[in-house]
């Protein structure tokens, strides 16, 4: 009899666990910048500033580098076209004729000028009461060369797809052309590889580029979204 009521118990508290994980919100900032573009410092510097305010909550921050600004003088080191053509998913969803930098995307849900302080602090006081509808877990993570491999699990079905980024924690430059030139630009949580997954399991490799060095802080912060890219879970692992 007390070994049945110890099972149930610990099944009781086992679904209480998962109900409040699940029930934890998730707020992801994906900010589309470019070192190229004048107006962006003003919304990196926030950016970074949200993360260190919110770092112990779940709060993800992310760089994504576009490519578009490369031709007026400097090539941004960290942009990739893929990311330009993933901002470009998101205009079409937003309705949007053209796509712009500095833009700071909320959950996949709304957008605005990235150095807008007031929206920002409305964003996050507004999904900070919002609920995750997805738990993801990352397990077996291994450092290789060239390479970084991870497991993941997500449970919960709101959700399409499962998109998985390393990022490098922060990157000092100092820009000699451009918009930009003779300043010094701080970026944080610079995406360098993206890997975009429908199945709810699953091992995934992730490239690493020669620009990453051995002193670079990295981690993988792995996200949810819908049909139509809205998020519904997030979670964050330090390597």
């Amino acid at each position: 009899m007390q070994k049945k009521l110890l099972l149930l118990l610990t099944c009781i508290l086992s679904i209480s666990l998962y109900a409040q994980e699940n029930n934890t919100s998730a707020i992801v900032l994906e900010l589309f910048t470019s070192q190229g573009c004048s107006s962006c410092p003003p919304a990196d510097k926030l950016l970074d500033e949200v993360r260190e305010q919110y770092k112990n909550q779940n709060v993800f921050v992310l760089s994504y580098h576009v490519d578009y600004w490369n031709r007026l003088g400097w090539k941004d080191p960290f942009s990739s076209e893929a990311y330009s053509d993933y901002q470009r998913e998101y205009g079409v969803q937003f309705n949007s004729r053209s796509i712009y930098t500095p833009q700071l995307v909320v959950n996949g849900r709304e957008h605005f000028t990235g150095s807008n302080r007031y929206k920002m602090d409305s964003a996050l006081k507004k999904y900070a009461k919002s609920k995750a509808h997805t738990t993801i877990t990352l397990s077996n993570i291994k450092k290789e060369e060239g390479q970084i491999q991870v497991a993941y699990q997500v449970k919960g079905d709101t959700f399409d797809i499962v998109t998985l980024v390393l990022v490098v924690s922060e990157r000092i430059t100092a820009i000699p052309r451009g918009e930009n030139r003779n300043r010094t630009l701080k970026n944080t949580n610079i995406v360098v590889n993206r890997i975009v997954k429908r199945e709810n399991s699953g091992s995934v490799s992730i490239n690493v580029p020669d620009w990453v060095s051995e002193k670079d802080k990295l981690s993988i912060i792995a996200y949810t979204q819908d049909s139509s890219l809205k998020a519904t879970g997030a979670t964050q692992a330090k390597i």
